[in-house]
């Protein structure tokens, strides 16, 4: 356990039990250090921050209060040194693999992760968690906030493992959480509209997405969506474009679909591999020719990668088939984004009868929601619209909104749980049911808390109590 003695020049032994620049997190034992945002200054919750139990105050200008001190010049900058000291880690002990883009972060980066694993001691973090073989720990952000990555690296680093796979937000590039990361690779599955709350336009939303790109060690590689637009106007050294254009380095040819798996060829400098997957969708094809891209480009035996790539283990909430013994097919999926959601669905459209659960979360980009419901009631034969993290705002407002634009028939149920009950109800045996919008997420965002909620509990209830 480190003291304030360690890591300031005082002569205080007193304990540290945490650090951080949120004051809602401080506990009793914390160090609050008042970091800048782009809206908020810290500096302002100094009070709350002791009220909450901080022992010790870290900020770039003086301030009168009953705790100690520490006046330092970057505040931000000196909020990584000061985590690096208090977990013991510093960035040069592991090697960084970062996948950003719309869609697909969690499984090609989960894809990655497996693929490696047997290959070199990996560590992926991302929405899913920070998982190392069958050890797993839950986060809170798809990338990490400062102090809470910096622990998972802690946890990283006890286990000896070397090379870490993670998930890159825009909210982690805009916010800069990444600042003194370096990383060996990086890969863009996509770029379409999301988060223009915060981004205002797309263009915003690219270009933040691409500092990524000044985060990469001299002769890394990158790996590209060459199909997409906005991910193929990077333009730098050792950029390697895959899909399905014939102009990319890799090219995606000769696809068959089954129902539980796809074939697909890679076609790189005339040579070609033949892949079997597990992930069906056009998307996912992406997503695994990346990860297998990656690893190659690595120096990973591509005979390998193929026969590993035929056992891969399905990514929880992503595109995830569920079986309790029904006589029609359950699909649960996290997909949330206009692109994402219009996938998926495209991938079922061969099934007589497609039934969706899906709702819009609140205090996001309300632009979005008639875009996605009308995609929804187009493309299913019932559409179940329900809750989906509203925080404060209204259930029936945010559902009001999504069908806006069309007059086609639906249903409306606000509990998530009783929705997903009428949709097995109405369920045949040439039915697939998607759940789509939280995946394996455990709670339920209802004004600012987050309330214990399970699509997957919801489902195994329903049949455990049929």
């Amino acid at each position: 356990m480190k003291k304030l003695s360690d890591l300031f020049e005082c002569d205080l032994d007193v304990e540290i039990l945490g650090i951080e620049d949120d004051s809602r997190k401080i506990k009793d034992g914390y160090i609050f250090v008042a970091t800048k945002g782009f809206n908020v200054d810290h500096f302002d919750y100094i009070d709350d921050a002791i009220a909450n139990g901080a022992i010790a105050i870290v900020a770039d200008r003086k301030v009168s209060c009953s705790v100690p001190v520490f006046v330092v010049d970057n505040i931000n900058d000196y909020y990584f040194e000061l985590c690096s000291k208090f977990y013991d880690v510093s960035f040069d002990e592991f090697e960084f693999i970062g996948i950003t883009g719309t869609d697909g972060k969690t499984t090609t980066a989960s894809v990655i992760t497996e693929l490696l694993e047997d290959v070199e001691k990996c560590c992926y973090i991302g929405t899913n968690g920070v998982r190392i073989g069958d050890e797993l720990l839950s986060t809170n952000n798809t990338t990490p906030c400062v102090s809470e990555l910096f622990s998972y690296l802690k946890f990283v680093k006890e286990r000896k493992c070397k090379v870490v796979v993670m998930e890159v937000s825009s909210e982690s590039l805009l916010h800069n959480r990444l600042k003194p990361f370096r990383f060996t690779s990086c890969g863009f599955t996509n770029i379409t509209e999301d988060h223009l709350n915060v981004h205002k336009t797309i263009e915003n939303y690219r270009n933040c997405k691409f500092k990524l790109l000044d985060l990469l060690v001299d002769k890394s590689f990158v790996v590209v969506n060459g199909d997409d637009d906005n991910c193929k106007m990077i333009d730098r050294d050792n950029v390697y474009t895959f899909g399905f254009n014939s102009d990319n380095y890799c090219v995606i040819k000769n696809v068959k679909e089954l129902s539980k798996n796809v074939h697909f060829d890679l076609w790189i400098k005339n040579k070609k591999y033949k892949l079997v997957s597990p992930f069906c969708g056009k998307y996912n094809i992406y997503n695994v020719t990346m990860a297998f891209l990656i690893c190659m480009l690595r120096g990973v035996d591509t005979e390998y990668l193929i026969k590993k790539i035929r056992s891969l283990s399905i990514v929880s909430g992503r595109r995830e088939y569920l079986d309790f013994g029904q006589n029609f097919d359950i699909i649960l999926d996290y997909a949330h984004t206009y692109n994402g959601i219009k996938c998926l669905l495209e991938s079922v459209k061969n099934y007589k009868k497609i039934i969706v659960v899906t709702g819009a979360a609140g205090g996001r980009e309300k632009e979005k929601r008639p875009k996605i419901g009308s995609l929804v009631l187009d493309k299913s034969d019932v559409a179940i619209f329900t809750m989906d993290d509203p925080r404060y705002e209204s259930v029936d407002q945010i559902i009001d909104e999504m069908v806006s634009t069309s007059d086609k028939d639906y249903i409306r149920i606000i509990s998530r749980e009783e929705a997903i009950a009428k949709a097995f109800e109405l369920a045949d045996n040439e039915s697939v049911v998607l759940i789509i919008g939280k995946g394996r997420d455990n709670y339920m965002a209802i004004e600012d808390k987050k309330i214990p909620y399970s699509d997957f509990e919801a489902i195994e209830k329903y049949f455990i109590n049929e």
